[in-house]
């Protein structure tokens, strides 16, 4: 039976951003928390390595700063990346407050009561970390008090399919009101209406065939608020983390950055290192750098994996250190106190989406936008390792103080006409979407992947092109279903990553083609824009020193 749910905020998606903003608002307001899988299931669940934060006294905000600005490769916003290191010791100790088990050694290195890890990319031991299951261990502990907030209204297994704004009512304003969102177990579509409406719905991994995010990664909240009319930028920087472990049954469980880190070393079939070859740095390289080494030499060799180790080390410090990794090795027959650990990359992380400001605010008034799905200028071309929890934190808290001064201005929450299905019947084709599904894996992996060529995204976009069409006529026809809600989603964003990566006629961070394959000096850094309206893309001009200042969007 369809139902309509009215709240003061609509948060949808439940990971660190969304879970954070949600306890942050409960005290204030009626909170409908919204996500697709159980409360817990997301990125944030599997993230192992930890989160930057200056503690040290050896580390400074200007360190911090630098190496996040050249990991970004001149597009990052340096108000942005000052804003989110500046503020990032209020989202830990706020995470300490609310329990957090953070990995405590005292002694060791001597200006922290945490012990502190150096990941690829940083210049200091920065990374406070609880053990090598930090991202576990901060979404367990919000999750508990969310479920045990009276302020806060849990759907669980509940997917949004669009958003409903001003416009599609017919006012004349265009402020955001509500979604339209399908209960999976009950196959029923709800209106939801909120005076605000947060999207925090994570990346999009799962529009590659090989990725080490979980299978709820789909790109829905960027595809909603695209529908609804909002920019997005840098769509085409996506990051391959460079050492998921390889095996058939893995499903690309991720190595953490910071086995590298503590001196994991990478090496080809035969035993021999190579990444000295590609960059002074190692393997403390930034992750871009690490992956197209690997996909290089794994291409070159013929190679089906390359080798991760670190059995040089005590077998008491590996299992003190990494015990998920250690006991999830062993499962799969690889112990890695004794053996290297066979690992290929896969897609990780989105550093572009939904144009924000500081505050979380998109386009659309009413619509905020949190965590991996933004983007906020905060990662650039390429994400230094564990800035994304980090991004999580600081910008929901941005977020907060902004939904909270601004509660109460629009109105109550409004009526929404419900869901039609009048027109649709069910589908006696379900192979349709799964073979979609499985085509759009495969090319985009193929030709929109760690190195690309312009043959290759043409070739990508002709089949998006056709992919869309029929998933279009698809979706109109048939009663929805959660396949083909996340397949829509996908082919939007899989034209938007293709769209956004011919746009940049060069190499600079992730996005690596063999075509332009240097940094185009000849003009300012620029961000690729793409705009809903006319589906042309701009590329926004950036100061060509990180020093100067961009004003946001």
């Amino acid at each position: 039976m369809r139902q309509q749910y009215r709240h003061d905020v609509l948060v949808i998606g439940s990971g660190a951003a969304g879970l954070s903003l949600a306890l942050r608002l409960a005290d204030h307001a009626r909170i409908a928390l919204i996500s697709k899988g159980s409360l817990t299931e997301g990125a944030t669940l599997y993230a192992q390595g930890g989160i930057s934060v200056v503690l040290d006294k050896s580390d400074s905000f200007s360190s911090h700063i630098e190496d996040t600005l050249t990991a970004g490769a001149g597009l990052c916003d340096e108000k942005i990346a000052a804003y989110c290191v500046e503020h990032a010791r209020n989202g830990i100790q706020w995470l300490i407050d609310k329990g957090v088990p953070f990995t405590r050694e005292a002694g060791v290195i001597g200006n922290s009561d945490y012990h502190l890890t150096r990941e690829g990319g940083h210049s200091h031991r920065r990374i406070i970390h609880a053990a090598d299951a930090t991202g576990r261990a901060v979404e367990k502990t919000l999750e508990q008090q969310a479920r045990e907030h009276p302020g806060i209204d849990i759907f669980e297994y509940h997917l949004a399919i669009d958003l409903i704004t001003g416009h599609k009512l017919g006012h004349d304003h265009n402020h955001c009101s509500g979604a339209y969102i399908f209960d999976i177990e009950q196959q029923t579509v709800h209106s939801f209406s909120a005076q605000m409406v947060t999207l925090a719905t994570g990346g999009a991994g799962k529009v590659y065939l090989y990725t080490s995010n979980p299978d709820v990664a789909t790109g829905d909240g960027i595809a909603m608020a695209w529908r609804a009319g909002c920019r997005v930028a840098n769509m085409e920087f996506i990051q391959f983390h460079p050492t998921c472990l390889y095996h058939p049954n893995a499903k690309s469980f991720l190595i953490s950055e910071a086995v590298r880190g503590e001196g994991g070393r990478l090496l080809l079939p035969d035993g021999t290192p190579f990444m000295s070859q590609f960059d002074t740095r190692g393997e403390l390289a930034p992750r871009d750098i690490v992956a197209r080494a690997i996909d290089h030499e794994m291409k070159r060799l013929g190679a089906e994996c390359v080798y991760l180790d670190i059995s040089h080390k005590p077998a008491s410090y590996i299992k003190e250190h990494f015990p998920t990794i250690h006991d999830r090795c062993l499962q799969f027959g690889f112990d890695m106190t004794r053996e290297p650990i066979p690992v290929v990359p896969a897609a990780h992380y989105l550093c572009g989406g939904v144009m924000t400001d500081i505050h979380g605010k998109t386009d659309i008034p009413g619509l905020y936008a949190v965590g991996e799905m933004a983007y906020t200028g905060l990662h650039g071309a390429n994400r230094i390792a564990s800035n994304s929890l980090l991004e999580c934190l600081v910008f929901a808290e941005a977020a907060y103080y902004d939904i909270l001064e601004n509660l109460g201005k629009f109105g109550e929450s409004e009526d929404i006409p419900s869901w039609d299905e009048s027109q649709v019947t069910d589908s006696d084709e379900e192979v349709v979407v799964s073979h979609n599904w499985n085509e759009l894996r495969h090319f985009m992996w193929d030709y929109v992947g760690i190195v690309r060529t312009n043959k290759r995204l043409q070739r990508a976009l002709r089949r998006s092109d056709l992919l869309k069409q029929e998933i279009e006529d698809y979706y109109g026809n048939f009663r929805v279903t959660n396949d083909l809600i996340e397949l829509r989603n996908l082919a939007l964003v899989a034209e938007l990553i293709i769209r956004s990566a011919m746009e940049r006629k060069e190499s600079r961070g992730l996005h690596y083609t063999l075509d332009y394959p240097q940094l185009d000096d000849s003009q300012k850094p620029r961000i690729t824009v793409l705009t809903p309206d006319n589906f042309q893309s701009t590329q926004a001009s950036l100061p060509r020193r990180t020093r100067n200042r961009r004003k946001l969007s």
